[in-house]
C-alpha cells in the first residue's frame, strides 16, 4: 500500500514536484487493524444504537475472539439467536446502548447467550463497498 501525506494549507508556496512528499511505507490494512488474524472476523453495524461510540449503520466493525472481554468492552454477542453489538456491564449481566432512548437488555440464565467477540475497530464507507452491497 502507498501512503502519500498530504498536506491542506490556505496559501500557495510554490509549484513543488507532486511527488516531492510521496512515499512508500511497508504498510497493510491487515497489519494495522487486525491484531489476531485467526480469531479474528468482519461484521456490519447496523441500527443507530451505538453511535455514542462512534459506531452507525452501515459501519464496518473489525471482531476479534481472542481477546479477553472487559467490563464496558464494544463487544458483539448473540442474544436469543440474534446477534447484537453493545457494550457489556459484566458486573450486572447486562448489554447496554451508547445511545439514549434504549433500555438495557439484562441477559438471564434462561436467554441463550454466546459472547462473539470484542469490536477492537470500525470503519466508516463513505462509498458503499461492492462486497457489501452483493451481500445486504
Amino acid at each position: 500500500m502507498n501512503f502519500i501525506p498530504f498536506y491542506a494549507s490556505a496559501g500557495i508556496s510554490g509549484f513543488e514536484s507532486p511527488a516531492t512528499d510521496y512515499l512508500q511505507l511497508p504498510l497493510s490494512l491487515d497489519e494495522l487493524l487486525v491484531d489476531h488474524p485467526s480469531a479474528t472476523y468482519i461484521g456490519l453495524a447496523q441500527g443507530r444504537s451505538m453511535e455514542g461510540v462512534g459506531i452507525y449503520d452501515g459501519d464496518v466493525l473489525i471482531v476479534d475472539r481472542h481477546i479477553t472481554v472487559k467490563d464496558h468492552d464494544v463487544v458483539v454477542a448473540n442474544l436469543n439467536g440474534e446477534f447484537v453489538c453493545k457494550l457489556i456491564d459484566t458486573k450486572r449481566r447486562r448489554l447496554l446502548s451508547a445511545a439514549s432512548g434504549y433500555m438495557p437488555v439484562y441477559v438471564s440464565q434462561h436467554d441463550q447467550f454466546t459472547l462473539e467477540g470484542v469490536v477492537t475497530r470500525s470503519i466508516r464507507c463513505h462509498r458503499q463497498s461492492q462486497i457489501f452491497a452483493d451481500n445486504r
